[in-house]
């Protein structure tokens, strides 16, 4: 009807209706219920109605009619429909349909509730305009609706007029969008009185629509102010190659804030922001094939010294070992050190061990196919029936005081710590020495201390204290770190079980954002004292202060200033990136002085992500000193009554350079201590330093057995900082020296796999770490994997970042993995000698089969690949595929599909293989691009857990992490032996040893396979 001029034809019938000397309502009141209905499917509706003067000829039915309820009405549903246009809208504020409306709309009446809803909804929709809201403020309408509000509100006990109360407040909603309107809402007194209205009926579900109003007009009218820092650059500075800043960064100027506009929205949704469509790549010249970085020749050499397997002759190997390489008779010192990760998994989950240092006689020949999505194992499956802790529990719920056997410590615990007398401030936070002997602490204490040390490798397989110490001397941070985290220095044993997402309190956010109101309007209990800050390091508090101690200058530490607000709460803001004012997000810092048993609150109010899986059941991190010294050196997630939100302060538009979003978000959680004048450490994820990843690899080329491991060590590059970014080598030695033996191993393909290029990302170390243990384990799959395969491991591109505490920038203050386009040796150093060392590999031949940048995310759970398609990106984008996308190898969707069948934690349907504009210069399109590495890859693993599989409901542990990069690795054999070049001897071997049932009907296939070709080949001969 519409598109045949049905909607002129009836606004006509309205005028010449209307207009006649005595109109009959038996026609305009049909019409206008008609009219009402149409206008909501003509988009054109507005204009239509002012062209035919049917907004005069309605406002003044409309004013005839203010005494006859029902035919006002009518008139309301229609103007209603004209007002959904702004442009006709703000015609009918020029004309006086506000006026007319606050006539309608009377104080609290029982009569003709329906019209003055009716009426609420008009000015509402009239309100979108800001020519109108204007007129609103200039007229004092402001005040005549907190009245009217607070009239209907007062007298409406039994909530009957909700929906009117909603109408009235969704209008103040729309004035207060300007700032004019703000002034006036706040002159008349609005945040006290709607404010008042919030606290008596926020926990009445009848009346959600009004505290949902009510929120969002306290929050849009919530006085803005920048961050209470001297600058938003951060407090950290190095002088970057290049660099054109050299005096100190100027401080927040009131002229840096934006002014008025409409504000955002938040959207709490469980997933990514929706990718635009206008953001898939659809230039074929940027999807197809397109080498680059053309290194010459000479250059590309000075990369074979990164690959020194492909000219050793092993000559040394025979005179040591004799002609057989492949010794496996004659023990070896330390091999048994590396144990397979279903070993380690199988002895913490194992209830019958009583301490973690303890091995099962059987646990070398567990192997890591125990573990696969729908295998055998009822380890992950028993840790989920365990009793789920409640938010507010404290001590043995967090995971405290509880010893491996299940027995309440925490008694003994507190006596043995008094016992001790150990000075916890300076264990908590030692300085970088050669030993404990600068502590300031009793003799006792020293000599407990040193025991602990001396017998902590037994507890945390693959790290060693005094080693860590050694490597942290060395370690070069941009202001010279003094001390370390004593988490890092002593070693992290994961919990025996895994901890459930918290459950999110109905309504916290709401909760948290009149806390924040409260603060404003009742300040009579703010403290608001600076007890932290790296800009005024005078201000550290003593032993004898009241208040909590923070301390955030160790290796991947962050936190800029602390702010006492109550005496139980404080205000939190974390560091910029070096040379960097954006990416504030990762926190990492020790808090000290506390009583246990007491509720505190942290709010950090400095947060960049609009959004963040803290709103849907992750917990920060937290380590206990006190409990590590009792022998239980733990992270565990903690935190209660946890919320994510956008905050009052706004972001300087100098600091934002780009990134979108106009506010800054504050990430609040409650903590309750386990013990009195504790030190702990609280982190956004499971902390993984530099040096512990250097520590990690020299025990790892210490322990392993060097006739069966072939491990290498080198060094890439020498980051900005002075810091060796290592690349490590892994395969299996030849089995003899003779040439054919040899040829055989310098013919094995390489896989590639990097990590950590983001420095906040530290989920990502840990899945490399399990990748790198299960690779030099003595699991018959990573015998397999290494002698099929040469491993190219950069398990760090961002050592700087990583150090110094950033989140996702190097001490350039750039994303490295926006920069693999035109990488620069001076200025993105690992990356560029990164792509250098691929594309050497690629010239010779032995171009990567997989290429897997290992990442963290967000906004979403489980672990996910993102690949690359040109067929798929150009499908979504609605463009036409042309011949060479339908050619393209559809090989990329292997791996991920075998994950999804391997792994817990792995899902398919999160994984994606589209290519972005914006990710053009990152490491898994330039890969896939210019060499050509169809199974060019990102993982992202979840700060949070899964939603999905046997883990659903649970956070990821430090174990889960590290089983996935363990994973990770069984998929890449599954690969190659779905693989046409897929050897008879490697399907063979592989055959007898994957009999799980999970794995069988990859080898099936595979087998069948290969038995016609040998059959066809039999019969042709």
């Amino acid at each position: 009807m519409i598109s045949k001029g049905g909607s002129e034809a009836l606004l006509q019938t309205l005028v010449d209706t209307a207009r006649s000397a005595s109109p009959d309502s038996d026609i305009l009141l049909p019409l206008f219920r008609l009219l009402a209905k149409v206008g909501l499917r003509d988009k054109k509706f507005g204009q239509k109605a002012l062209e035919s003067e049917a907004l005069d000829v309605t406002l003044i039915l409309a004013r005839k009619n203010l005494s006859h309820s029902q035919n006002l009405l009518h008139c309301l549903w229609a103007l209603r429909v004209f007002a959904s246009s702004v442009t006709t809208g703000a015609m009918l504020g020029i004309n006086g349909a506000m006026e007319l409306l606050f006539k309608v709309i009377s104080p609290y009446t029982r009569k003709h509730t329906r019209t003055i809803r009716a009426a609420t909804e008009v000015l509402a929709a009239l309100l979108k305009s800001k020519s109108n809201c204007r007129r609103a403020v200039n007229r004092g309408y402001v005040t005549s609706l907190l009245r009217l509000h607070q009239d209907w509100h007062s007298h409406d006990v039994t909530n009957t007029y909700v929906l009117i109360r909603h109408g009235l407040l969704l209008c103040l909603r729309h004035i207060v969008t300007l700032r004019s309107g703000r002034e006036a809402f706040l002159a008349a007194q609005g945040m006290e009185t709607l404010f008042s209205i919030a606290q008596t009926c926020l926990e009445n579900k009848s009346v959600e629509p009004v505290i949902s109003a009510v929120i969002q007009i306290l929050r849009q009218c919530y006085p803005e102010s920048p961050l209470p820092l001297v600058t938003a650059r951060s407090a950290y500075t190095f002088p970057a190659p290049g660099s054109s800043s050299s005096g100190p960064p100027q401080g927040l100027a009131e002229e840096d804030f934006e002014d008025d506009g409409d504000e955002e929205m938040d959207k709490d949704s469980d997933a990514e922001a929706v990718k635009e469509d206008d953001d898939l790549e659809t230039d074929m010249s940027k999807l197809s094939p397109n080498p680059g970085f053309d290194l010459p020749e000479e250059e590309l050499a000075r990369y074979a010294v990164m690959c020194p397997e492909l000219s050793y002759n092993f000559e040394e190997l025979e005179s040591k070992y004799g002609d057989d390489l492949n010794i496996k008779a004659t023990p070896f010192a330390n091999h048994h050190h590396i144990p397979s990760v279903a070993s380690l998994r199988q002895q913490c989950f194992n209830k019958e061990h009583s301490s973690w240092g303890q091995e099962s006689e059987d646990t070398d020949h567990i192997s890591i196919l125990h573990l696969v999505k729908g295998g055998k194992s009822s380890i992950r499956p028993s840790s989920k029936q365990r009793p789920l802790m409640n938010e507010n529990q404290s001590i043995q719920q967090n995971g405290f005081g509880i010893d491996s056997s299940g027995h309440d410590a925490s008694d003994d615990s507190q006596a043995s710590l008094e016992q001790a007398a150990w000075d916890i401030e300076a264990i908590s936070c030692p300085t970088i020495t050669a030993s404990f002997s600068n502590f300031t602490m009793s003799e006792e204490g020293n000599e407990a201390a040193e025991k602990l040390l001396h017998t902590h490798p037994r507890n945390t397989p693959f790290h060693d204290p005094h080693l860590y110490m050694a490597n942290a001397m060395r370690t070069r941070s941009a202001v010279g770190f003094k001390m370390m985290a004593l988490p890092d220095l002593w070693g992290h044993c994961p919990p025996t079980t895994a901890q459930p997402m918290l459950d999110r309190k109905l309504g916290v956010q709401r909760i948290k954002i009149l806390e924040d109101v409260r603060r404003l309007l009742q300040p009579s209990d703010v403290i608001n004292k600076v007890v932290f800050s790296l800009d005024e390091p005078w201000l550290l508090q003593g032993p004898a202060s009241s208040c909590l101690r923070f301390q955030s200058k160790f290796e991947s530490g962050n936190l800029r200033k602390a702010i006492q607000v109550r005496e139980f709460e404080y205000d939190l803001l974390v560091n910029a990136d070096v040379n960097s004012s954006q990416h504030q997000q990762w926190f990492y810092f020790k808090v000290s002085g506390m009583r246990s048993a007491v509720l505190y609150r942290f709010n950090i109010i400095n947060c960049e992500k609009p959004n963040s899986q803290f709103n849907y059941g992750m917990q920060p991190t937290l380590y206990s000193v006190k409990e590590a010294l009792l022998g239980r050196p733990a992270w565990i997630r903690t935190g209660s009554e946890i919320c994510y939100y956008r905050n009052r302060y706004r972001r300087n538009a100098a600091a934002m350079d780009g990134a979108s979003g106009k506010h800054y978000y504050t990430l609040t959680f409650a903590v309750t201590f386990p013990h009195n004048d504790d030190a702990c450490y609280l982190a956004y994820h499971y902390p993984y330093t530099y040096s512990t990843l250097m520590t990690h690899l020299e025990i790892l080329e210490r322990n392993i057995d060097p006739r069966q491991v072939y491990f290498r060590q080198d060094v890439l590059c020498q980051t900005l900082g002075g810091n060796p970014c290592p690349l490590v080598t892994i395969t299996a030695f030849p089995e003899s020296n003779s040439a054919e033996h040899l040829e055989q191993f310098r013919c094995r393909p390489y896989q590639v796999i990097t990590a950590r290029v983001h420095p906040g990302e530290s989920n990502a170390s840990w899945v490399m770490k399990g990748t790198l243990e299960f690779l030099v384990s003595n699991d018959p799959v990573a015998k397999l994997l290494r002698e099929n395969f040469v491993f190219k491991i950069i398990p760090m591109l961002n050592p700087d970042g990583v150090i110094n505490g950033n989140h996702r920038c190097s001490l350039s203050g750039e994303d490295l993995n926006r920069q693999w386009l035109i990488p620069q040796a001076h200025l993105q150093p690992t990356i560029y000698h990164t792509k250098g060392l691929l594309h050497y590999l690629s010239s010779i031949g032995k171009g990567p089969v997989v290429f897997c940048d290992f990442h963290g995310h967000s906004q979403k759970k489980n672990v996910f690949l993102y690949g690359c398609s040109m067929k798929e990106t150009l499908w979504q984008a609605g463009c036409t595929v042309g011949g060479s996308a339908l050619l393209e190898d559809v090989s990329y969707r292997m791996l991920p599909k075998i994950l999804d069948k391997l792994a817990p934690a792995f899902t398919m349907n999160s994984c994606s293989f589209l290519v972005e504009k914006s990710r053009a210069s990152t490491a898994r399109v330039v890969v896939w691009r210019e060499l050509g590495v169809s199974r060019s890859y990102t993982m992202e693993s979840s700060y949070c857990g899964c939603n999905q599989g046997p883990y659903q409901g649970l956070q990821f542990g430090t174990r889960d992490l590290e089983e996935m990069g363990a994973m990770f690795c069984l998929g890449l054999l599954i690969l190659e032996l779905k693989s046409a070049r897929c050897s008879h001897k490697l399907l063979a071997r592989a055959t007898a040893l994957l009999n799980a049932d999970a794995l069988d009907h990859y080898l099936q296939r595979k087998a069948k396979r290969m038995d016609i070709r040998r059959r066809r080949k039999q019969e042709t001969t």
